[in-house]
């Protein structure tokens, strides 16, 4: 294994003396500090020195550079602390350099490859931070006569799937659905999406990677990095062992052409005995048919009160006629038509599950930057055993009482089933496999700023997420990584984690499998610089 360089004792001392020489009336600022400190480190030749790469405060572009990936305007507000500095790496020498720099004047890193984590951790901490934004590290190397790609940490998923579509119409990734979502954090936590059930997730089909630790040695390959690793940082949050830098992924095939629906039913249309059916059917059913389920409180057309409308959107990998073979015999009750099919290249379904425009071009999965942003809590549960009739009832009510506003509270329901179910729960860090029926994924957006007006609606969301306990997994109440959720719980921000403590939501986050991410931990980053509120945490 080859040794990188890392920050030499002339460097350091350098850094020392003139922190220690600087006249007080002169006294810079910690970010003009972490600029100077990024110079003292080994640069690239011919690119120009390390702090080019990077923006401070008083940077006419730091705002922009900021707000680019900030997909949850409530970590937007002045009280949110900022980061001292944002460094948009274009090699490894300035990962390198910012992890020095980082450790040197004692800041934290954010590691920031899409900026989707639900609580904003990749761009905010509550104490002195830099952001390591990942995006340039986007290199898409797509092998078809293998089929593998090499993807940079700092791809979109979009990218990948234009790309993969740019070489083969019969290959495909399973990952998730929003085209924006960066594959650094999308992988590292499991990766889910339209293709599940027929493939597992993003993670069962990621073969190699390369990290960079603490120390600023590079792991090119599972080998060097050791495979509890290379398990661990595939669903156990790449971003608590290192800066993730690629994946190596294994394609898998997809026909040339699939079908896509999305049937909307209502209360008075019987949505209550579809979702008891569906419940029965979709973890079950053909693994080739992953149903979503939307449901949404809206405004009744002839009356001043709210319904449920359910939203039963589908993903098929083959024609209409086997598709509605199938649900003739397992679920007649949602009399799916010719007329309700659309059937599409696969990369054209990726721009329909987008919620694209119909006759949107492909190129707008590359699309990263998004300009209408807003406010939003996000929360997930698991679902074990059937919800009655009766259950869903009340759930509907419920959901109704909770909206101050149609569709500020609402669900997506995603099975589970098919290939989830056959692989074991310690195969990866990711441990929610078999005995799932499905997920939930709980939602509630508002869009206007304001502290109070956010309490009042996370209060609302706490609230229905609440009524949703009698309903979901126990003991531990599970909850999806990548669906962070600061009321679970959180550790003290700084080095004070410790085992006991974030068990709070190490457990919930990953059962039996939590104790073996923190071993892991031990071992690659015994110094916890890798840190977060909900970050793995060293055993001592």
């Amino acid at each position: 294994m080859k040794f990188l360089s890392r920050p030499t004792f002339f460097s350091i001392l350098y850094l020392i003396i003139h922190l220690i020489t600087i006249p007080r009336v002169y006294s810079l600022t910690i970010p003009q500090h972490f600029l100077q400190c990024l110079d003292t480190q080994p640069a690239d030749h011919g690119i120009g020195p390390n702090s080019a790469t990077a923006v401070i405060p008083t940077n006419s572009s730091f705002s922009t550079n900021l707000m680019n990936a900030v997909r949850n305007l409530r970590f937007a507000s002045p009280s949110n602390r900022k980061p001292e500095a944002i460094v948009a790496a274009l090699t490894e020498t300035h990962i390198r350099a910012t992890i020095s720099c980082c450790k040197l004047l004692n800041l934290e890193l954010r590691v920031r490859s899409g900026g989707h984590d639900y609580e904003g951790f990749s761009y905010t901490s509550p104490v002195p931070f830099v952001i390591l934004d990942m995006y340039n590290f986007h290199s898409i190397d797509i092998n078809i006569s293998e089929e593998t790609a090499w993807v940079g940490a700092g791809a979109s998923l979009g990218e990948v799937y234009y790309n993969i579509a740019k070489k083969s119409n019969v290959h495909a990734f399973p990952a998730g659905v929003c085209p924006k979502v960066g594959a650094g954090g999308h992988f590292s936590g499991g990766g889910f999406g339209n293709l599940m059930r027929k493939y597992g997730l993003s993670i069962d089909h990621i073969v190699d990677a390369q990290i960079m630790d603490a120390n600023g040695r590079v792991y090119r390959d599972r080998g060097s990095m050791g495979e509890d690793v290379f398990w661990a940082i595939r669903g156990g949050g790449g971003g608590s062992y290192g800066v993730i830098l690629a994946w190596k992924l294994k394609l898998v095939r997809v026909p040339e052409k699939v079908t896509v629906f999305k049937l909307e039913r209502t209360v008075k249309e019987g949505a209550v005995d579809l979702v008891h059916k569906w419940q029965q059917v979709a973890p079950v059913i053909d693994r080739d048919l992953f149903i979503r389920l939307e449901i949404k409180p809206i405004n009744q057309k002839k009356s001043n009160g709210k319904t449920i409308k359910v939203s039963f959107i589908g993903m098929f990998l083959g024609t209409p006629e086997r598709l509605l073979n199938i649900t003739k015999k397992k679920f007649p009750e949602l009399h799916l038509t010719t007329s309700d099919c659309m059937v599409k290249k696969w990369i054209d379904s990726v721009v329909f599950w987008a919620n694209y425009p119909e006759k949107a071009p492909i190129q707008i999965l590359l699309k990263r930057i998004s300009a209408n942003e807003y406010y939003w809590k996000r929360t997930s549960d698991f679902v074990q055993t059937p919800i009655s009739k009766q259950g869903l009832a009340a759930i509907f009510q419920t959901m109704i009482d909770h909206s101050p506003l149609p569709r500020r509270v609402w669900m997506q329901w995603n099975p589970w089933g098919g290939r989830m179910g056959e692989i074991p729960s310690d195969a990866t860090a990711f441990v929610h496999r078999g005995g799932n029926l499905f997920m939930i994924e709980h939602f509630m957006n508002w869009y206007k700023p304001g502290d109070e007006r956010a309490e009042k609606f996370l209060a609302i969301a706490r609230s229905f997420k609440e009524a949703m306990a009698p309903y979901v997994s126990k003991n531990p109440r599970e909850a999806f990584f990548n669906y962070r959720d600061v009321d679970i719980g959180i550790t003290t921000p700084g080095y004070n984690a410790t085992y006991e403590g974030a068990k709070v939501y190490g457990e919930k986050y990953f059962k039996g499998n939590y104790l073996r991410l923190v071993k892991v931990k031990a071992r690659f980053d015994r110094t916890n610089f890798f840190r977060s509120q909900q970050g793995i945490p060293v055993l001592a």
